[in-house]
């Protein structure tokens, strides 16, 4: 089997080694600097240091190479640029190749999901077309820590594939028809970790954390709902398992980001320190939108707005959270 990785970045390297044991993989750099040192020294020295790539991995920054052959789709490219990169790749991906998306995000322009962003650009068969998600933070597993993962296509056959090529002993992915689902929450729990994140910066415990992040569950749970996902998604690898990796692991970069706005700093600063993308930064935005769109309301999440986009304190907006309308729990989730 041949694997094209499209994106090198942490995951996407992470992902070309996965494969490797089942297939010949490809990987994808945007920068031909980055494809040369990754040739040359057998490491990804941006993205994945101290990590030897598998002798089945080589890596290119030609898209036609790369995809040439590709039995399998891989796309692990950030939200804001995923659309130009698949209109360069469109002349080179078969119309029966599966299409696995990693990006966790939402286009800023469309509010498609990447999912629907293949579907507008590509004339592919939209069950070939799928996710892999999960709390998967690359560094653990390139270090051989046992991790779960789950796969979502609907077509059956195609998820079963795709299943095998990345199980192994140290990663156990589960499969899921429901792509709608999987793929949302996967969007959608990277606003939630930029609020967990602010509220480990403000200084709050544990008990305040545990429940920001429940609430934040229901909160994307009830968008994901609306959007065609199915409510038991949510309480899985793809939404809360990946919502607790992100809002409480110190290498998620989109908490990283909420940690340094609740101790005060500058988002900009923030931002211009990390060397990879946060895609709630910029996901923050679209998940708004679609909740207007969809009348749902997402309290956590348009805090985190107002903190990101309007230049608001986090510590100045605890209380409106904390004197909203009593209600019941379950008020809204399904």
């Amino acid at each position: 089997m041949r694997v094209a990785v499209i994106g090198a970045g942490s995951w996407g390297t992470t992902v070309a080694i996965l494969a490797a044991p089942s297939a010949e993989v490809r990987l994808w750099a945007r920068r031909p600097d980055l494809a040369e040192a990754i040739s040359a020294g057998r490491v990804n020295p941006d993205y994945l240091q101290g990590e030897r790539l598998p002798d089945a991995v080589t890596a290119t920054s030609d898209l036609a190479t790369a995809l040439d052959g590709a039995d399998v789709v891989v796309m692990a490219v950030p939200s804001h640029g995923f659309r130009a990169v698949l209109e360069d790749a469109a002349p080179y991906i078969a119309t029966d190749v599966p299409i696995v998306s990693l990006t966790k995000g939402i286009e800023a322009d469309t509010l498609m999901r990447m999912t629907e962003v293949v579907a507008d650009v590509l004339d592919h068969d939209p069950a070939r077309v799928g996710v892999l998600t999960g709390p998967n933070l690359a560094d653990e597993i390139v270090a051989g820590q046992p991790a779960l993962a789950v796969v979502a296509f609907t077509d059956v056959a195609v998820a079963n594939k795709i299943q095998s090529l990345f199980m192994g002993p140290r990663f156990r992915v589960y499969t899921n028809p429901d792509v709608v689902g999987a793929e949302s929450a996967g969007a959608l729990k990277n606003v939630m970790a930029i609020a967990a994140g602010m509220a480990h910066g403000l200084g709050y415990g544990d008990n305040s954390k545990a429940a920001l992040v429940t609430r934040a569950l229901a909160e994307l749970t009830r968008l994901g709902v609306v959007l065609g996902g199915q409510p038991l998604t949510f309480a899985g690898l793809a939404g809360m398992g990946d919502l607790v990796a992100t809002c409480f692991s110190d290498r998620s970069r989109n908490r990283r980001v909420g940690v340094g706005l609740g101790e005060g700093r500058n988002l900009g600063e923030i931002t211009a320190e990390m060397h990879m993308v946060a895609e709630g930064v910029r996901t923050t935005e679209a998940v708004l939108a679609l909740a207007e769109g969809h009348g749902v309301e997402m309290p956590i999440a348009e805090t985190v707005g107002r903190v990101l986009y309007q230049g608001e304190k986090p510590a100045d907006l605890v209380h409106g959270l904390m004197t909203r309308e009593p209600r019941a729990e379950m008020h809204g989730i399904a």
